[in-house]
């Protein structure tokens, strides 16, 4: 059976991929821009016949070779991370319908990205291993010793860019999840309950003590984690953290 702290880390990240999922297709649905791995995604999926959630899960996969150059080793969560949230976003994207209204579609715009906020502090306070783009951000950190500022905002211009000129859509909503996720996951560390955000709020007590799954980092802040991704936090040296700001004004990346 069991331990009830293993069964909350084990109920917060299944949980957390598939909130995450589904606030994906949400922002979608609405039509007004997304955070720049889903940019990508969209834009793989307008040329090829796959659905959003296989590209995003073979996306995960390539990311993840590219660790072994890296020396980056996979966690449980992350292995969670390319499955379930590649099934949430098909999942939901299937029932959600078209939105026509304008007023409508800003509303499941600004809703989505409240749920993505909170799915955020659900599967990174589980604590069990870093998601794909988590550890590419990461293993260049380690590798090349430049800053987590420098290799984010690179990661993520360069995912931006490719995704643009592949057709997906930027817009409105791609600022408004910049500046709008980091200060919802900020808020929610604070109103939810400890026990769900240890691995967030850097107190990694319990994490340790129910750590028969995968790896658990400590101490770190949420501006170090990457954008567009899904899993924990990776641990970096106190260098490094110094130069964590975000490349985004929101002080929290943009995840999956």
């Amino acid at each position: 059976m069991l331990a009830p702290a293993l069964t909350r880390r084990l109920f917060s990240l299944f949980f957390g991929l598939w909130l995450y999922g589904f606030s994906m297709a949400m922002m979608i649905s609405a039509g007004l821009g997304l955070d720049p791995w889903d940019v990508f995604h969209q834009g793989v999926a307008e040329r090829v016949s796959m659905s959003f959630g296989v590209i995003t899960a073979i996306t995960g996969v390539v990311v993840l070779l590219l660790w072994i150059p890296l020396r980056q080793r996979p966690g449980f969560g992350t292995i969670a991370n390319v499955v379930v949230i590649a099934i949430a976003v098909d999942t939901s994207l299937a029932f959600l319908p078209d939105f026509d209204s304008m007023p409508v579609r800003i509303f499941i715009l600004v809703a989505g990205i409240l749920l993505n906020g909170l799915a955020s502090v659900l599967y990174i306070g589980a604590g069990m291993g870093p998601g794909p783009r988590d550890g590419l951000m990461t293993g260049f950190v380690a590798r090349t010793g430049w800053s987590v500022r420098l290799v984010r905002t690179t990661i993520e211009i360069v995912v931006l860019a490719t995704g643009w000129l592949l057709g997906g859509t930027v817009g409105v909503g791609t600022v408004l999840y910049a500046l709008g996720i980091g200060p919802t996951i900020q808020l929610l560390i604070k109103v939810l309950p400890h026990s769900m955000t240890v691995a967030v709020t850097g107190d990694g007590t319990e994490a340790r003590k129910a750590s028969t799954v995968g790896p658990v980092s400590e101490s770190v802040a949420p501006a170090e984690r990457a954008s567009g991704d899904s899993g924990s936090p990776v641990a970096l040296d106190e260098s490094k953290a110094r130069d964590s700001e975000p490349s985004n004004p929101s002080g929290v990346p943009t995840v999956i």
